[in-house]
């Protein structure tokens, strides 16, 4: 969820997704099927949050840094 298009930050295990904060709802949401022992993460929208922001600070920092040079092919 770094860049400003990306609403979304997942955590997942084994290439399945648990759980993503969904910033444009503002709020986390469990994606595990019924079945599956669900899991509370009551803290980890905030730290998504507070992730986003020290990420966009560092791409900022970074495009600055190095110009946002062309890819090389």
């Amino acid at each position: 969820g770094c860049s400003d298009s990306d609403g979304v930050n997942m955590y997942g295990l084994d290439g399945e997704e648990m759980w993503y904060a969904d910033f444009n709802k503002g709020e986390g949401v469990v994606a595990l099927p019924p079945f599956a022992d669900q899991l509370g993460f009551p803290e980890n929208y905030g730290a998504a949050v507070g992730n986003q922001g020290v990420c966009k600070g560092n791409l900022a920092t970074f495009i600055q840094a190095y110009k946002n040079p062309p890819e090389t092919i």
